[in-house]
């Protein structure tokens, strides 16, 4: 009996499961992912299942790697871009990347400055049994 071709692809394809497993992207990500156009629409089967190829893991995989170093979506779309298009100017991704350096620099200050408040207020909180409390004071405190 001979296979028909649209069944030997589905035996390449993994279903969305199968697929979230392998790239280490929710099964609701995934969903999400092709909902906002950042993956195109997966293939399907007669009965409406999603199917991803190994390329679309690689994809996947990708995404993850860039959502993992704290990548925007806008950022990833633009690193796709860039990813999938062989003859790119490195010094165009460079330019995104050193961008994100940037904006992870100035969080990594505003986080500093955030626990330095907060080890400045808890220092001077005795932690007994008193209800004197300077963290409450400087949460409450209008200036901030």
């Amino acid at each position: 009996m001979a296979v028909e071709p649209a069944r030997v692809q589905h035996l390449n394809a993994l279903n969305i499961g199968d697929a979230s497993k392998a790239s280490g992207v929710s099964a609701k990500m995934i969903r999400h992912y092709e909902s906002i156009g950042l993956i195109p629409a997966a293939r399907r089967t007669d009965a409406g299942y999603r199917l991803y190829t190994d390329d679309d893991i690689h994809t996947l995989q990708f995404i993850r790697n860039a959502r993992d170093l704290g990548f925007s979506i806008a950022q990833i779309d633009t690193l796709l871009q860039l990813w999938q298009d062989r003859g790119r100017p490195s010094a165009d991704v460079k330019a995104l990347a050193m961008g994100h350096i940037r904006e992870l620099d100035d969080k990594i200050h505003a986080l500093q400055a955030m626990r330095d408040t907060l080890e400045n207020l808890a220092s001077h909180c005795h932690g007994d049994h008193r209800p004197d409390c300077p963290i409450l004071a400087g949460l409450a405190d209008r200036r901030h």
